[in-house]
């Protein structure tokens, strides 16, 4: 699995090791493929790095794909998810605090309907010996998904919020779509009853009207957060007594210019669903809510990557902050966030195109140490990468940070052909 040669300046993977090219300060790994029909392999990817041994990272793409390291990211191991209920994407990867890995997903289970339910499987070893999978009831046939969790510290409860679609992709305007909510009180061997938390539905188009992107965060005392979007735009709901009861109805944050179904030349499809994270740490900003999406607030040729911020559980917001700091007029998008909860210091990847006129791309990593006054910004891709509008390509990148160790996962598509890859960023070593 790890034999490899070197040409010049090039190492490349043979039989899953590893393939490195480049400028960049950061060494950029592939993370070999898994062998499947599904033209589109390799995109939508989730990343965590297990909190008891940083050595440990799991990773999870489209459609069937785990992929796990256990030296850091230097080398990978791929094989394909396999479940009775079926897997069908949308990977969610995330290690509780003593060391479970969870690994959330689609279903196409052959004595449902496709996409009835959200399945979690468990692993208490990162060489993914998993379980066959639990899953919050279903409802007859309507659709679940687009799911985010988000697992308590102390006592390793699991929340878990996603959109229900009626009937996927119907024009009927009788069929919406809904956020819902259900939590595992038992590492995920059981699960409430799924719960109605928006008060205000969407369509069941999979476009700017239809509410998605429902993320979930927690605060310092117990409190459950939730952000999406829709028709209405950005938008907030909370529980102080672990989900029993919510507020009566959803608080409007911000308008999302140009909605969360952007149009990025050169790109199938870019969506800009907002991620929530909450810091956890002991820093000075514990307790901080951090809310990260795109929009097209500066011109349909200019996205950016924006923050909002609340310093008071989600009474008050901030103005948007831009996290990208260049002042062109270009297109940066398919952020996703996390928080390393070591320090409560925040972690972004999104695409970049401030370098070209084309729809050449990057990938930038920014940085904010004192709660989003102010961001660094690197490029972590080794050299850019040209998408093809004709190849779905996902919808969202991956970052997990731990202890000072940032593993950013995204694709990149070169000649039509989609790989994966992350970046090693570790701690200065004095």
């Amino acid at each position: 699995m790890k034999n490899a040669f070197i040409i010049g300046f090039v190492n490349f993977w043979i039989l899953g090791s590893t393939i490195s090219f480049g400028q960049s300060q950061f060494k950029n790994v592939q993370i070999p493929p898994v062998k499947t029909s599904y033209a589109f392999n390799e995109c939508e990817p989730s990343i965590a790095i297990n909190p008891r041994n940083t050595n440990q990272i799991a990773a999870g793409s489209v459609l069937k794909g785990y992929h796990y390291s256990v030296d850091g990211g230097l080398t990978w191991t791929s094989k394909k998810m396999s479940s009775p209920y079926g897997v069908y994407g949308d990977p969610v990867l995330q290690f509780d605090q003593l060391g479970r890995l969870y690994y959330f997903h689609l279903a196409d289970y052959s004595k449902g309907t496709h996409l009835d339910r959200i399945v979690c499987q468990t692993s208490n070893t990162v060489l993914g010996k998993f379980t066959s999978g639990t899953f919050p009831a279903t409802n007859g046939t309507k659709v679940q998904d687009k799911h985010w969790v988000v697992i308590d510290p102390k006592t390793n409860v699991l929340y878990m919020t996603w959109t229900q679609f009626d009937a996927y992709d119907s024009a009927d305007p009788k069929d919406t779509s809904i956020i819902v909510f259900s939590k595992s009180l038992d590492r995920g061997k059981s699960w409430t009853t799924p719960k109605r938390i928006s008060k205000f539905g969407g369509d069941c188009l999979d476009g700017d009207n239809t509410v998605e992107g429902a993320v979930p965060a927690l605060g310092p005392n117990g409190e459950i957060y939730v952000t999406w979007t829709g028709p209405k735009g950005l938008m907030f709901q909370k529980s102080t007594d672990g989900g029993s009861t919510w507020m009566k109805e959803e608080k409007h944050l911000s308008k999302q210019v140009g909605g969360w179904d952007l149009q990025i030349p050169g790109f199938y499809r870019a969506n800009g669903l907002p991620f929530l994270m909450s810091d956890m740490s002991n820093g000075p900003n514990r307790g901080n809510l951090y809310l990260n999406w795109c929009d097209q607030r500066n011109g349909d040729d200019n996205t950016d990557v924006w923050l909002l911020k609340s310093t008071d559980g989600g009474e008050s917001w901030s103005e948007p902050i831009k996290v990208n700091q260049d002042q062109t007029k270009t297109h940066q998008f398919l952020t996703t966030m996390s928080i390393d909860q070591s320090n409560g210091n925040l972690h972004f990847v999104y695409y970049d195109r401030r370098k070209y006129t084309g729809n050449a791309t990057d990938v930038v990593w920014a940085t904010s140490s004192d709660g989003g006054v102010s961001f660094k910004e690197e490029t972590i891709s080794q050299k850019p990468f040209t998408p093809s509008n004709r190849v779905f390509f996902g919808d969202y990148l991956g970052i997990s940070a731990v202890n000072g160790h940032v593993r950013p996962i995204w694709p990149r598509m070169d000649e039509g052909k989609i790989t994966l890859w992350t970046a090693l960023i570790d701690p200065i070593k004095q």
